[in-house]
């Protein structure tokens, strides 16, 4: 009984740090000067295959062309303080499940960011219409050509 409370233990933290991962990676996205590298107002495919590598030789301490165990460990170390500093609500250093955020309470919460285009904290009427023509785009994209969009 022990061992099944103490596996499950261990593969609810692993998926909570899977979630701490993405929203990392989702905030460490580049802004387009960043990726443009030569400046020119245009990405190109080598562009964003050097920011991959670029992210690669980060994580690759030693330099020998190759991540270690104990280079993705650090990382992920990185990553699991991070989320600990961002949802630990009592200030224990702990997360207690109460303190996690559902994934949809994740999912409502980056489509806020993303509608909120000021990054005010409120979404006006000319934002929320913004979303909207946006997603009537993506949409109509999709059904245009069939090769748009998932699939």
């Amino acid at each position: 009984m022990k061992t099944k409370i103490l596996m499950a233990a261990l593969l609810s933290g692993l998926v909570m740090t899977a979630g701490a991962v993405q929203a990392q990676q989702e905030r460490e996205r580049p802004d387009f000067e960043t990726l443009d590298l030569n400046g020119d107002g245009a990405l190109t495919m080598e562009e964003m295959q050097a920011r991959g590598e670029a992210r690669f030789a980060e994580q690759d301490a030693n330099g020998d062309g190759a991540l270690s165990a104990d280079e993705l460990s650090a990382r992920a170390a990185d990553r699991a303080t991070a989320m600990i500093e961002r949802f630990d609500e009592n200030g224990d250093g702990l997360l207690q499940l109460d303190e996690m955020p559902t994934r949809e309470e994740r999912r409502a919460a980056r489509m806020f960011d993303r509608v909120d285009a000021d990054d005010d904290g409120t979404i006006s009427a000319e934002e929320f219409e913004q979303a909207q023509e946006r997603m009537g785009e993506r949409r109509d994209g999709r059904r245009g050509d069939g090769h748009k969009g998932r699939g």
